[in-house]
């Protein structure tokens, strides 16, 4: 090995230009450039136009101060969101409310985000966990990324320990993808 990277070394100064063969010309090589003006740089958004971000290991009380920005805001445009809820309402008060404060409504975990091209990835292999819990009826939802228990007879055993397992097998899923 020790020969051969020696024969490598010697054979490879041969082929070296040490440019004392060469005339020093003001011309720069001919080499094939992309040459443009300086590049355009588009602003990021700052941390304060980003969204918030619900984590998978996200405890309650993270999850409510996360929250809290967003709940104050559609108080500030009065709409208490603990007793009216804003789900899919675009007119109307609630309407309104809800587009002037929509900036702080936490997105849901990038693993469970539909705009997140993995998330079904990832959802197939929580319910694989999930079966090897013990969740007899559990399947990837059709219509995004997610899952649901019970089956068609909505086995009460399998929502329950779906609900039990899911946090954990989402943090062990998303601990072996990093």
């Amino acid at each position: 090995m020790a020969a051969l990277l020696l024969a490598v070394m010697i054979g490879g100064t041969g082929c070296s230009n040490t440019g004392s063969d060469q005339t020093d010309t003001a011309e720069p090589p001919e080499v094939a450039t992309l040459r443009s003006d300086a590049p355009s740089v588009a602003p990021s958004a700052s941390p304060a136009d980003e969204r918030p971000r619900e984590r998978l290991d996200d405890t309650e009380e993270d999850a409510k101060a996360r929250a809290r920005p967003y709940e104050k805001c559609m108080a500030d445009h009065g709409v208490d969101i603990h007793r009216e809820r804003a789900g899919g309402t675009t007119s109307g008060r609630i309407g309104k409310a809800n587009n002037a404060c929509e900036n702080l409504l936490p997105l849901p975990p990038w693993e469970l985000d539909p705009a997140n091209p993995e998330a079904r990835d990832f959802a197939r292999d929580v319910v694989a966990c999930l079966k090897e819990k013990g969740v007899r009826y559990v399947e990837v939802n059709p219509d995004g990324p997610g899952w649901s228990f019970g089956g068609e007879q909505n086995d009460a055993e399998s929502i329950s320990k779906g609900m039990r397992f899911s946090p954990e097998c989402e943090r062990e899923v998303a601990a072996k993808r990093k």
